[in-house]
């Protein structure tokens, strides 16, 4: 198997989320620590444009977004699965509500004054500025949660989830699937990153036990690698696809070959820009070329993200 890179950083929460599933399946990977915020000129000789953490990387092909990446790592290593048989609809699902709905609920909670002075306590004021005007400029046109009715729909959510829990150890079942990584990691924000906040989970002890059981998945094998060795091996490869499927379905009238651009629905939605390789039932293939990384193939998921065609200028 061609090395798995993850490019990610300690508190990124979706990070947390795809290194719990590379321990889940026991996969080796290599581990290039990136910027929590701009300028990421490392991130971009690799995606182009695309700035969200984390992503991944296998020779010379970039995968975006945490969910595309759990359905490229079920595609390396089929078990243990990511989605239960008689539960893929419903595991998805429920995935993509915890990565949207129940996140952003999680983070304003935990991201209000307590908890943001506990995340940058002993950090520069300047640096924490940074941040704070870096996320801003990311969350652009976004409705944001008040604390309160964050606080509010975060206990609302808890309560559902420990209820899934009653009479069996994860979300859908005897086994972890993707809907218990992608509900588990904003969890894990407010118990790891900002645990002043964490007594919002005491009322919940049937989800501070599934979070232990999660948390005991560990982190597969990690080997500490450089951006600058990662944008290397890009260079030197010819693509390593992980992804089988390539039937073209064509919803926008852009043949594969045009100049096109995909960027990100709403949160961080910076563009990348390159030739439209592949358009299937579930991602967006582009094919880009860098100075310092070569040729690269970049792919997104459909759902989330917008393709658009380049018009000659």
């Amino acid at each position: 198997m061609t090395d798995i890179i993850l490019h990610h950083y300690p508190t990124s929460p979706f990070s947390e989320k795809i290194r719990l599933v590379l321990g889940y399946k026991q996969l080796a990977w290599k581990s290039v620590v990136i910027p929590s915020i701009m300028p990421k000129p490392d991130v971009l000789a690799l995606t182009g444009g695309y700035r969200k953490t984390p992503f991944l990387q296998i020779g010379s092909d970039v995968y975006c977004d945490s969910a595309l990446i759990c359905d490229v790592l079920e595609h390396l290593q089929a078990e243990p699965s990511l989605y239960p048989a008689q539960h893929k609809g419903l595991a998805r699902v429920l995935a993509q509500w915890a990565d949207s709905t129940l996140f952003w609920a999680a983070m304003a909670y935990n991201l209000q004054p307590k908890g943001a002075a506990a995340l940058f306590e002993g950090v520069p004021p300047e640096a924490a500025k940074a941040f704070g005007a870096d996320r801003a400029a990311m969350s652009a046109g976004m409705t944001r949660l008040r604390p309160g009715d964050a606080s509010a729909a975060y206990k609302s959510y808890l309560r559902r989830i420990a209820n899934m829990l009653h009479g069996q150890d994860f979300l859908l079942g005897d086994a972890p699937c993707v809907a218990d990584f992608a509900a588990y990691h904003p969890l894990w924000f407010t118990r790891q990153v900002v645990p002043v906040m964490a007594g919002i989970l005491d009322a919940t002890p049937f989800v501070l036990a599934w979070m232990d059981r999660m948390a005991a998945l560990g982190h597969g094998r990690m080997e500490k690698y450089s951006a600058a060795e990662s944008i290397a091996l890009c260079s030197a490869s010819t693509g390593a696809t992980a992804i089988k499927d390539s039937t073209f379905e064509d919803e926008h009238g852009i043949p594969l070959g045009s100049r096109v651009t995909v960027a990100a629905e709403s949160f961080g939605t910076d563009v990348t820009e390159g030739e439209l390789i592949a358009a299937t039932r579930t991602h967006y293939s582009l094919r880009r070329v860098d100075a310092r990384a070569g040729t690269v193939q970049v792919h997104f998921p459909r759902i989330g993200y917008v393709l658009k065609a380049v018009l000659p200028t």
